[in-house]
């Protein structure tokens, strides 16, 4: 079995089988796993999510007002913006953290994964998905060609832990986009993925339902994203693993 293979049934979708009366897949940049996937995605027109109103096919996302960002970070450069970020105490999440989360990866990455914000682990290590979740996301780059620092960041909506591990509310999440704001602009990306619901609404700018925004790609400021499952859920809700891998897919035929 190849590592592709194990990877694949690691997620919980293999086997996987290619008709044989198809053509051969075309090779694309870094990724090859879904040569394999009997996937075909919905073709769907980017939906801007910048500084027009957003305007999908409904009900995807209902844009909703965020409070106005406090942290300023124009200009930053990675080192500078990692320093600011891990001395903020812009909001309450700043009180119970043992360390703030930047992300971690290729700072030129195609790929950038957008979480919801650090676990336990995370908290205690400094990294993002570290944990089972982040094993699983591990997998599903691994399935994808891809792997953690090698054309891939990773960073979250929050930079600082959630007590108990809550969803971070509107505020604070407004009040930490900034940071992740800057941190795409350095990164410049080539295709965004929203791993949850947290990491959706912050990226298009409204209220999202995974179900709905599944197999639509939007855009934002001109990169397009993605939306999937977050891991934490996919290991929760197994039985859902083989659409976060249609998702992934959709995600490499949109890469441009």
């Amino acid at each position: 079995m190849s590592r592709r293979d194990s990877m694949l049934r690691e997620m919980g979708i293999a086997p996987l089988w290619r008709d044989r009366a198809s053509p051969p897949p075309q090779a694309g940049p870094d990724i090859r796993a879904c040569e394999q996937a009997p996937v075909e995605p919905p073709a769907a027109a980017p939906v801007r999510a910048d500084s027009a109103p957003l305007r999908p096919v409904a009900p995807v996302v209902t844009t909703v007002a965020a409070p106005p960002a406090t942290v300023s970070v124009e200009g930053l450069g990675w080192d500078e913006l990692e320093e600011r970020i891990r001395a903020c105490q812009a909001c309450r999440l700043s009180e119970r953290r043992t360390q703030a989360v930047p992300g971690v990866g290729d700072r030129e990455a195609d790929w950038l994964f957008v979480g919801e914000g650090p676990g336990a682990e995370e908290d205690a290590r400094g990294e993002p998905f570290v944990g089972q979740a982040g094993k699983l996301l591990d997998a599903m780059l691994a399935s994808l060609g891809l792997a953690r620092g090698q054309n891939v960041y990773i960073a979250n909506a929050v930079k600082c832990r959630p007590p108990g591990n809550r969803t971070p509310e509107a505020d604070e999440i407004a009040t930490c986009h900034p940071y992740l704001d800057r941190q795409i602009e350095l990164i410049r990306p080539r295709i965004i993925v929203a791993l949850g619901r947290p990491a959706a609404q912050t990226l298009l700018g409204g209220e999202i339902k995974i179900a709905a925004a599944r197999g639509h790609l939007f855009e934002r400021k001109g990169v397009p994203v993605v939306v999937t499952y977050h891991p934490a859920y996919l290991l929760r809700n197994p039985q859902d693993k083989a659409k976060a891998w249609e998702d992934l897919c959709f995600a490499r035929a949109s890469v441009v």
